[in-house]
This record gives C-alpha cells, structure tokens and sequence, in this order.
C-alpha cells in the first residue's frame, strides 16, 4: 500500500505540473461550485446585468435533461445529460465550444435500463463533472462514474450503488489523484475513494449508523498541517483522512438525512446544514477527534436554513438563501443574524460570489445581485426564459447559465 501511494503522489505531481502549465480559462472552474468548491470567483469584469436580449454571447440547445452545472476548460463548456431513448435513458457527456457555443462532441457514457424513478425537480444526470488536466471525471451516483480522456473516450468506469429516495445528487471531489465520492442510502452508506488514473479502489469507508439517503457533495479543507474531507451524512457529519478515509472527527444531529448544500470552511468554521424536515445550519471547529458534537459546535441556527442551495462566505459575513427565497446575512463567527430579506420565487442553485457581488439565481430564471454588507443592498434583477436548477459557472468574464433547455454565455464590455 505505500508503495502504491508513492506511485499515485509521484503521478499526482506530475499532472498537477500538467496542470498548471494549462491556459487560465482550463483552471477556472473545474468543478461544483468553481475551483475552491465554494462559489467565489477570482474572474473579474464579469457582467451584472443581462436579459435574453442583453449581454448574451451565445444561446445554444442542449439536448435532454439534466441539473449538473456547467464545468469550463479547455476551451470548452462541459455538460452532463439524460436523454431518453424509449424506455432507457442515455447518460451522455457534452462539450460545447466557449467562443461560439456550437456543440462539440456528444458521448453515451452510460445507457440505464428502465431508469428508476427520481424526485420531480432531480435528473438522471445531476452531479457535476470535474475536470483535470488530461481526464473528465462523470458521476452519475448509483448509476455509475467514469473517466474519460478529453476527446471522450472512456478510460474506465466504476459502479458502488445504494438505495436512495430522489436519484442522484452529490457531485464527486478530486484530491491529488483520488476521485472521492459518496454513496448515502438507506441500504447502505459509504465514502469511497478510487485512483483516478486507473478507477480501483483505493479506499471505502462505512458510514456511521442510522443510514438514510442524503446528496450532499463534499469538501476538502485544510486544517493545521493537513487536509480533512468534509462530508455530510444522513443523522451526522463526518470529517475524513482523504489520504486513507479514516474518521477524524463528527457531529451528530437527530433529524437530518436529504442532506444537499455543499459545507464552506471560513474563520476557522464549517458551515454546514442538516438536511430535511427542521433544517438547521452548523458551525463546526473542525480541529477536533472523535465526537465533537458536545465540545466543538460554535454555533447553530435552528431556522430559516436551506434544503439546497449552499452557504457562502463573503467577508466576515455568511449569506444563506433557502429553498422558498429567505435571505439570511450572519457574522460569521458568532450566528448573530444581521438582516433577512425575502426574495420572489423558490431557489435551488446556489449562489455564486464575484467583484464583491453575490448571485442569487431563483428556479424561475432570475438572478438577483446584491452587494455584501450590514444591509440588503439589491445591485440588479436579471431574467433568462424558462427553470434554472443549475449553478452558475464562471470564466474569463463570462457567466455560464444552464436553463432546463439551453446554455448561455453572458459577457458584457466591462
């Protein structure tokens, strides 16, 4: 085993030098919620108004259905989808060039038998692909991952199933050369972690009991000397060794499972929710072993949480939309609300943060932009034509917008 893993950092290091000898735009949003898994933006002159007849670049068709949000690399916009063929459902992997937005190439990945039934605002192609420097990594939850060169050809697939209510949700994260996953049912739940060069495992580890189904996606943050992936489970959070998927620490909660925002790590702090039916949103001191869920819980706020949309972190302050439009601005590290304000619509993309702005996009296609501080400060309201579940992407100064039916590139002349 560790000569196997001097193996896998020595490959790592090399695509990682692969990497960052790439172009800017094939870096700067990689993954769910942009390169640091938490919505910031480091693109700047990105526009701030638009509608379907301003600042839209391109407007293109994207075919079937499907909630990932768009990844941008290599010159490319990156895209899973569901289209259905008779009774089956083709899991496709879709490239559309950034310039024009004209289709590139169009890969069955996985084609699904009589696909079971999901949660009428879930696809069979929700979690979001992730980019590296030479691979493409698809998770399509119980119905298989693969990864797949950048032309789209399939290096290998993998296949770890549990019984989950909705479908599938959570998106994977890639640290150093591990492709890590979650798999939260009520059958069975699990962390696993496969080499991305090769899709083996190299480690699983079981959740801690009850199970129930949750979607949540994880994150990697680093504490001290060394990185923790944080993982949020039906009933308790987990934080891991992502090098060996040994617990570090949990928290417990008594009602949580249908877990979907993503945690954010700031001020020392994980933020993170606690699922369905009474909601609350945690703030951990990830620098404890064990069960912390007595000694290490700063602070919890018990209403006005999201089932889906993920926290973000602007300044000193957490802003937190939930699913009925309540925006709630927090200190970050005591809770202490600041202010609550009550957008139009219902919301399931999480916000996005960039040039000191916060984008709230709403399931009816409205982008509301606000500017950080003590107060609601509205910037702008911004209207695409038909359901937006997906978040937004960012590259160079352009937004990438998936609507139930196209993809939208929104430049302006800042």
């Amino acid at each position: 085993m560790r000569n196997g893993w001097r193996r896998l950092t020595a490959r790592a290091a090399i695509v990682s030098a692969i990497f960052l000898s790439l172009p800017l735009m094939a870096q700067e949003w990689s993954q769910f919620r942009g390169p640091s898994g938490q919505g910031q933006v480091s693109a700047t002159g990105l526009p701030v108004e638009w509608s379907e007849t301003t600042n839209v670049a391109w407007k293109t068709p994207v075919p079937g259905l499907g909630w990932s949000s768009p990844v941008v690399g290599h010159g490319r916009i990156w895209l899973t989808s569901a289209v259905a063929q008779g009774q089956d459902a083709s899991l496709r992997l879709l490239t559309f060039d950034a310039e024009s937005g004209k289709p590139v190439q169009d890969a069955e990945v996985f084609r699904v038998r009589n696909p079971r039934p999901i949660h009428q605002q879930n696809s069979h192609a929700s979690p979001t692909l992730i980019l590296d420097g030479e691979r493409v990594y698809a998770h399509f939850g119980s119905e298989g991952t693969a990864a797949l060169t950048l032309d789209g050809a399939i290096v290998w697939k993998a296949r770890y199933t549990c019984e989950t209510q909705h479908g599938n949700g959570g998106s994977p994260v890639l640290w150093q050369e591990l492709l890590i996953f979650t798999c939260d049912g009520a059958d069975a739940a699990f962390v696993v972690a496969l080499d991305g060069r090769t899709g083996k495992q190299v480690w699983k580890t079981w959740r801690r009991q009850p199970w129930s189904h949750a979607y949540a996606t994880p994150l990697v943050i680093r504490v001290g000397e060394s990185d923790q992936l944080v993982s949020p489970a039906a009933h308790h959070v987990a934080a891991y060794d992502p090098r060996t998927g040994k617990e570090i620490w949990y928290v417990r909660y008594d009602d949580g499972f249908s877990n979907v925002p993503r945690p954010v790590y700031a001020h020392g702090l994980v933020f993170i929710t606690t699922g369905f039916q009474e909601p609350s949103l945690f703030a951990i001191r990830p620098d404890g072993r064990g069960d912390v869920t007595r000694t290490h819980l700063a602070w919890q706020l018990p209403r006005g949480v999201p089932y889906t949309p993920s926290p973000i972190v602007a300044g000193d302050q957490l802003y937190i939309v939930n699913d009925i439009g309540i925006v709630s601005c927090l200190e970050a590290q005591s809770g202490k609300i600041l202010w609550q304000h009550r957008l139009t619509g219902n919301f399931t993309a999480s916000p996005v943060m960039a040039d000191g702005l916060i984008f709230i996009t709403s399931e009816e296609g409205v982008t509301t932009v606000i500017r950080p501080g003590p107060a609601f400060q509205p910037v702008a309201q911004n209207t695409l034509k038909g359901p937006t579940l997906a978040s937004m992407a960012a590259a160079g100064r352009s937004w990438y917008i998936r609507t139930m039916t196209h993809l939208y590139r929104i430049q302006g002349d800042r």
